[in-house]
């Protein structure tokens, strides 16, 4: 596996290695001491899967608060999404910055995406599926999210973005600059 490192210290996009031959390929996708010992000395305690049947749908910013805030390993199994992480921890120099990456089901690629920050994608293609490994359990209580569309974040959608698919959390999902301090910078 390849440890692509990105803008924002700590996100990290992983790229596993494909044996391939007239059958089709083998691929090892997640090893918990090479995560351990090359991105973060985290473990995971649940798995999740979201499917998404039109193109253009959009889900999120999504993060946890603590004490059940997650970090999440996250690839596309099916199709193609672009996947976003922004930066909402107080002090960091890159907070309320952005960062995403394409994650297709023939590349393979995966995004770790730490503590502290929010999470969100927009498919595309039709029928495309997202699994993410998670740190923390899901908490009804601390599930909380950002406005996709905050022009103070400026993330900047594909065009075949729909965001009349939001859910009506994330159509009322607050500014960053309404929400309280969650995270802070540890530097």
């Amino acid at each position: 596996m390849q440890a692509r490192r990105l803008e924002i210290p700590g996100i990290c996009e992983i790229v596993p290695e494909k044996h391939g031959d007239d059958r089709g390929y083998f691929a090892e996708t997640f090893r918990d001491d090479w995560f351990r010992a090359n991105i973060a000395d985290l473990g995971f305690v649940q798995e999740n899967q979201s499917f998404s049947s039109a193109a253009g749908t959009v889900r999120g910013l999504h993060f946890q608060s603590e004490p059940f805030a997650q970090g999440k390993l996250v690839r596309c199994v099916k199709g193609a999404v672009l996947d976003v992480a922004v930066d909402i921890r107080q002090g960091s120099p890159y907070f309320g910055k952005w960062i995403g990456v394409e994650l297709t089901s023939e590349e393979l690629n995966q995004l770790w995406i730490p503590p502290g920050f929010a999470h969100g994608f927009c498919t595309l293609s039709a029928g495309s599926v997202i699994a993410y490994k998670v740190t923390a359990y899901y908490s009804r209580a601390n599930d909380l999210g950002i406005a996709c569309d905050d022009p103070d974040i400026g993330v900047k959608w594909p065009e075949i973005a729909d965001f009349g698919t939001l859910s009506a959390k994330d159509h009322d999902a607050p500014a960053m600059a309404d929400i309280p301090e969650y995270f802070r910078f540890q530097g």
